[in-house]
This record gives structure tokens, C-alpha cells and sequence, in this order.
């Protein structure tokens, strides 16, 4: 019997054109949880997101999803096994309108994941009457985005923040086990960047298992349940986000502040928190 355990990286190195991008960096994201990586641009936070969604192969490492072992899988298999991604630059997708991009989206996670059946006729069926109920969701997504409005809007042609949330009602069409996110709030107005974090919290209380990264320090401390610092392709500081924030070592790769070396590491009594904004000490 498989057991629900999340995502798992582990010891993973990454070398590209001989310079080392990631240095054995390791983070856990347990089902039910937001869990942040955040570090300076150019810390190796993508690299490492595209290791865990198999566009990008460690040279050392490991990679799982519950108890499968993803390591050696294509991108494809592993979003076939739950994960799904939005990406730091927002897809401009080929589809008329960003409610077809969606659609889109849909129908074609239908028509890859498995679906029960003893024949292959039973099998064949399902999967089309998948497909078919898959538009029937475009709008639920689009309004739980909260860009219901464009749905009938050119999607090459809607603002930058408009086309991040797009980007992420179609990664939600896929039915994620697991959601990675870089740079969710990069061009959003307040008001649809506090809605992302409310609903950033929903889907952890649904069981899904949410990874945010990013650089900015304050938006992912309001929303995550352990925060995780990669500086210079290094995990350098991990655990719940108030200590992580007073971590001498984050706060010099943040605030130029010097301090001495210390670890944070994650509490057992750490849990699902609300979303909270916090400041920065001055």
C-alpha cells in the first residue's frame, strides 16, 4: 500500500556547463502543506524546480513522490503522477482565449492519466467521457483564480498577472498532487496577490502539496508552513518561518547583516498555518 508522504528531494547536485548551480540542496513538501524556497535571484531555485519536474537532470540526487522513486522519469510521467508546474515566466499559450488554454489543459490531463476499467473498451470510454467533462470545470477554475472575466479574452493579450494566474488554473487542471509555483506574485496588484495566498492555503487544507518559490522574502513568509533558504545553490537555513527569518545567515544573504554561521531547523510541532503578513524588522 502506498503511503501519502509528498514530495522528497534529496542530496541533488546540478552542474551546468561545469559551474555547480545546485550543491546537495534537500526539502520536503508533506501533502497538506505550503512549503517555501526562497532565495537571492540567481540562487538555483528554478534549476532546482526543474529538477523536481524532470525538465532538468541532477548530477546527483534523488527525487520522490510518495513511494515511487522519480528520479530516472520524464517530465511527462511525473506529471502524469500528480506533478504539476507554473513557471517564473508566464506561458503565452497558442489557444485563442485563456479560457481554451485552459480547456485545453483540462481534456489533456484527461486523456493521459490512467483510468480504471477491466477492458480496454471500459478504459477507452472513460477516458473520453473524461475529456468531455473536462471543459465543464474551465470555469470553476478561472473563478477560483479569480480571472473569471477573461475567459473570453485573447490569451497572448491579457496582462502579465492576468496570464501567472492563468498559467496556474491550467496547472490545477491537471488534479496536482503536488503544485509548484516560481514566482507566483511577480506582477500581481495587491488585492489578486492576497487572494493567491488565501488560496494558496485552500489547497493545502485540500491535501495538496504546495511549493513556493521565490525571492521576495515577505510575500512567502506569510503563507508557508516551513520556509526553506537556497543561497549560492545551498540550503542554507530551514524550519518554520519566524526562525528562519532571524537566522544570522538569512538575514545576510538578505540584508547584507554579518552574523555567525547557525542551522534552523525544522520544529515537530510545526504545522498548516494561517496566511499572515508580516515586516522585516528594520
Amino acid at each position: 500500500m502506498s503511503t501519502a508522504q509528498g514530495l522528497r528531494v534529496a542530496d541533488v547536485t546540478v552542474r551546468i556547463r561545469g559551474v555547480t548551480a545546485v550543491r546537495g540542496a534537500a526539502l520536503t513538501v508533506p501533502p497538506g502543506t505550503v512549503t517555501g524556497l526562497i532565495g537571492p535571484d540567481g540562487a538555483g531555485k528554478t534549476t532546482l524546480c526543474d529538477v523536481i519536474t524532470g525538465l532538468r537532470r541532477p548530477a546527483a540526487g534523488t527525487v520522490h513522490l510518495d513511494d515511487a522513486d522519480l528520479t530516472g522519469s520524464a517530465a511527462r510521467e511525473r506529471a502524469r503522477r500528480g506533478i504539476a508546474r507554473t513557471f517564473q515566466e508566464p506561458e503565452r499559450c497558442r489557444s485563442r482565449t485563456v479560457g481554451e488554454s485552459v480547456r485545453d489543459a483540462a481534456r489533456r490531463h484527461a486523456a493521459e492519466r490512467d483510468h480504471g476499467g477491466r477492458t480496454v473498451r471500459d478504459r477507452w470510454t472513460r477516458r473520453r467521457e473524461a475529456q468531455r467533462d473536462a471543459g465543464a470545470r474551465v470555469g470553476e477554475l478561472l473563478a477560483r483564480d479569480g480571472i473569471a472575466e477573461f475567459a473570453d479574452r485573447p490569451a497572448r493579450e491579457v496582462p502579465p498577472g492576468v496570464a501567472r494566474l492563468a498559467g496556474l488554473a491550467r496547472a490545477l487542471a491537471a488534479e496536482p498532487a503536488v503544485l509548484l509555483l516560481d514566482e507566483p506574485w511577480a506582477g500581481l496588484p495587491d488585492r489578486r496577490a492576497r487572494a493567491l495566498e488565501v488560496l494558496l492555503r485552500d489547497l493545502a487544507a485540500e491535501g495538496v502539496a504546495v511549493l513556493v518559490a521565490g525571492h521576495d522574502l515577505e510575500p512567502v513568509l506569510g503563507v508557508c508552513d516551513v520556509l526553506h533558504v537556497l543561497h549560492g545553490g545551498r540550503v542554507i537555513a530551514a524550519g518554520p518561518p519566524a526562525e528562519v527569518r532571524a537566522d544570522p545567515r538569512v538575514r545576510a544573504a538578505y540584508l547584507g547583516e554579518p552574523g555567525p554561521v547557525t542551522t534552523c531547523r525544522p520544529s515537530a510541532a510545526a504545522g498548516p498555518r494561517r496566511a499572515v503578513r508580516t515586516r522585516t524588522p528594520s
